[in-house]
């Protein structure tokens, strides 16, 4: 079900499928239309503020009440146990725990009006991710199929070109499954109708465990690129004559194969995934763990030219976010920390390197937690009805927080925000026009944008 790179520390001989799937890699923007680009103008706040993007998905769905809209005064049975803390802007806490974070508060804008009616993961992901509703909605039951709608990272992909041979979109370390839910993947993780052309190179693995690499740009022993580069050149002798046989398929896998040997070949891309040319202070900064160094990937991914670039919270063999249990117990021991420090990591390396200025970083899972805390086990269950999420960088209002909830987080109580209309506005900011459509491999035309982009995210402080 998963189409991805598995990950080995041992040498790895590129197969023929390995080949054709690089080569899709590739050629991402090959072969879709772009029908119509009158949507937003461009004087409209945030339209295009960003050149590439950072999705940080929370798989499982953080509590809005322990994280980033803390009721103190709310009854004990759903204020919870933990504290809030104050921040860099006057008025606004958060959870005690997201203490790195707190003091660069000043450079987000938290939303706390996030809202649907979508209590299954499977389901709320995909819209959480393409910013349109599934195929089969509220269901937990709908594997991935090529029905879905496209991952934003596929959408900006078709837009937004990548630098130096390397891939337009990303995503990493996995996959998100559920394994209490029938239909196991999440949808939306693909380029669903667009083909798998278009997918996001998917890197698994750990990127903390010494000796890590990317297994699909190893090349076999005692190959090396000026050994690639002769058999290039050998292929495209005989492409020369074979072209004259060739179908239209057969030429489209000619093209792929040469773009597989592209970035198999490409320094550039071995260069990008490089973590040991980071300093040990910086990799400890982001932390040594599966989830920062994802995040500390991302960035490098980022600065180099990569548009979009999604990290899952990891498969932590914990059920994730999804704290039905030993919630207060999970989050202050292993879900916050690692997330708190990542994500302090990332915002100020990208302000001080300038580039949050132009780089949208989104902080979400696919709902949020129930306010009444379940007695016999400290857990919250699902609750879509109202969450939180975070935004940086790429034109979004700083030190700011959008949205309100009642009293006990349980709705919004002003401004409420669909994931389709976040997923909206990362369009907007990437400067993708909300009138846009794409083809299918039917020829059939798709709008792009399920929501509305929220214009009081974007512009001024």
């Amino acid at each position: 079900m998963n189409h991805h790179f598995p990950f080995s520390a041992s040498a790895w001989r590129p197969s023929r499928r390995a080949i054709l799937q690089a080569g899709l890699l590739g050629s991402a923007t090959g072969g879709q239309v772009v029908q119509a680009v009158s949507g937003v103008a461009g004087g409209a706040a945030g339209f295009g503020s960003a050149k590439r993007c950072l999705l940080l998905f929370m798989w499982g769905g953080p509590s809005q009440l322990d994280t980033f809209d803390l009721k103190p005064h709310a009854p004990r049975e759903v204020r919870g146990e933990f504290a809030g803390i104050d921040t860099a802007v006057p008025g606004m806490q958060i959870c005690e725990h997201f203490r790195r974070l707190a003091p660069l508060t000043e450079l987000v804008t938290l939303i706390r009006s996030m809202t649907h009616d979508d209590p299954a993961h499977l389901s709320s992901a995909h819209t959480t991710l393409t910013g349109q509703l599934p195929p089969v909605n509220k269901s937990d039951d709908e594997p991935p199929s090529r029905r879905d709608s496209p991952h934003l990272g596929s959408l900006a992909a078709q837009f937004l070109k990548s630098s130096g041979g390397l891939p337009p979109a990303v995503s990493m370390p996995w996959h998100t499954l559920h394994p209490a839910a029938p239909g196991g993947t999440a949808p939306g993780q693909t380029a669903g109708w667009l083909g798998p052309v278009a997918d996001p190179l998917l890197v698994t693995g750990n990127p903390a465990v010494p000796g890590w690499s990317v297994p699909v740009f190893q090349l076999a022993d005692g190959v090396s690129v000026t050994r690639l580069d002769q058999r290039r050149g050998l292929l495209r002798s005989l492409d020369a004559v074979r072209r004259e046989l060739e179908s239209p398929v057969d030429r489209m896998l000619s093209d792929q194969q040469s773009a597989a040997f592209n970035l198999l070949g490409s320094t550039a891309l071995h260069a990008a995934f490089d973590l040991q040319s980071e300093s040990a202070d910086t990799r400890e900064r982001y932390g040594m763990n599966i989830h920062g160094q994802c995040v500390l990937l991302a960035r490098r991914l980022l600065e180099r030219g990569v548009p979009f670039v999604s990290v899952n919270w990891h498969n932590d063999g914990q059920n994730f976010w999804d704290t039905h249990g030993n919630n207060f117990q999970r989050l202050r021991d292993s879900l916050i920390p690692p997330a708190d420090q990542a994500l302090a990591a990332v915002l100020q390396d990208l302000r001080d390197s300038g580039l949050l200025e132009d780089t949208l970083v989104v902080w979400t899972g696919e709902f949020g937690r129930r306010p009444q805390i379940t007695a016999a086990n400290a857990g919250r269950e699902h609750h879509p009805w109202c969450y939180s999420s975070l935004v940086a960088g790429g034109g979004v209002r700083r030190g700011s927080v959008y949205g309100a909830s009642d009293q006990i987080a349980a709705f919004p109580r002003e401004n409420p925000v669909s994931p389709r209309d976040l997923g909206a506005s990362i369009m907007h900011a990437l400067g993708i026009p909300s009138e846009s459509t794409l083809n299918d491999n039917t020829g059939r035309p798709h709008v792009l944008y399920g929501g509305r982009p929220v214009s009081g995210l974007f512009g001024g402080t």
